[in-house]
């Protein structure tokens, strides 16, 4: 590790790969500020950081101070799940350019930043194109940086449960395109590396490949229920993507963006040793032992 890089902001800290990324920077001997719009959200990973910073992407006087400091900035900034009016553009685009303009200031030497495997042929949608404008942007910065292109996260496979648990699994398609999703922990390893190399984009993978069938079997084997898997054909998922559009912008873009990565595959070089079965058998336990609670202590 470069003894002189030894201090980071890691934005989206509260989120599924930004937790592991915190932890992983803190066992490397980093320096670790994370920043999240509630303090709360860092109570998982409170012992991995050294300070917490209070701040809003979408509000740039929020960010004064953010960076100051700091060596390096991390950002898996974005959104999922409609938060009030913000679209991909508000967080995805202007959030994470809102926290360059922050870091240039402040004198940060390296930007790492999580966008979207094979991002620059899938523009016609609008959360990879919010991420791809925010790469351009950072690419015509001058910073030096690392941009990380995952195939798919293990906590997205966790849809497949979802619908396991309720006896069906619904696969776009015929299901046989492949994929080798990445769990958050080998990811993270990969995003502190960059730190120390001169790659600018990075595919990566996790450790196995998958047919989505492979992975609807593998859900349906860990809840340890009787289950059906059940095709939709591409056709009439694209066609109610593009009818949800119309009532809610946001959830047809997410639909539109499932049903491309369920039907192409998403192979990249695989590295890391976590498999996604065992993840699968750990969200199962949590499940039951969720249900336990709630028999014992209803609410």
């Amino acid at each position: 590790m470069s003894t002189d890089m030894r201090r980071v902001l890691v934005a989206g800290a509260t989120g599924y790969l930004g937790r592991f990324v915190a932890k992983e920077f803190n066992s490397r001997g980093y320096f670790v500020r994370a920043m999240a719009r509630s303090p709360e959200g860092l109570e998982p990973i409170r012992d991995s950081l050294d300070e917490a910073f209070q701040a809003e992407i979408t509000r740039p006087e929020t960010l004064d101070g953010a960076c100051d400091g700091m060596d390096v900035v991390f950002s898996s900034v974005g959104i999922t799940k409609q938060k009030g009016k913000l679209t991909f553009k508000d967080v995805d685009y202007q959030g994470n350019k809102n926290l360059l303009e922050v870091a240039q200031r402040a004198g940060v030497r390296k930007f790492i930043y999580v966008s979207v495997f094979r991002g620059p042929s899938l523009l016609h949608l609008d959360i990879v194109k919010a991420h791809e404008d925010f790469v351009s942007v950072l690419r015509d910065s001058g910073l030096s940086h690392t941009v990380i292109r995952p195939t798919g996260f293990f906590s997205d496979m966790g849809e497949y449960m979802k619908m396991a648990k309720k006896g069906r699994v619904y696969l776009f398609g015929n299901g046989n395109n492949r994929i080798n999703p990445i769990h958050g922990a080998d990811l993270a390893e990969v995003c502190v590396d960059a730190v120390e190399n001169d790659g600018r984009e990075i595919d990566v993978g996790g450790p196995e490949v998958l047919t989505h069938r492979a992975i609807a079997r593998l859900a349906l084997q860990a809840v340890g229920k009787p289950g059906r898997i059940t095709s939709v054909p591409i056709w009439m998922m694209q066609g109610f993507a593009s009818v949800t559009r119309i009532f809610n912008r946001h959830q047809g873009e997410l639909l539109a963006f499932m049903t491309e990565a369920m039907t192409a595959d998403a192979v990249a070089p695989q590295v890391g040793t976590r498999l996604l079965a065992d993840y699968f058998r750990e969200l199962a336990v949590e499940g039951l032992e969720g249900e336990a609670r709630n028999k014992r202590w209803p609410t």
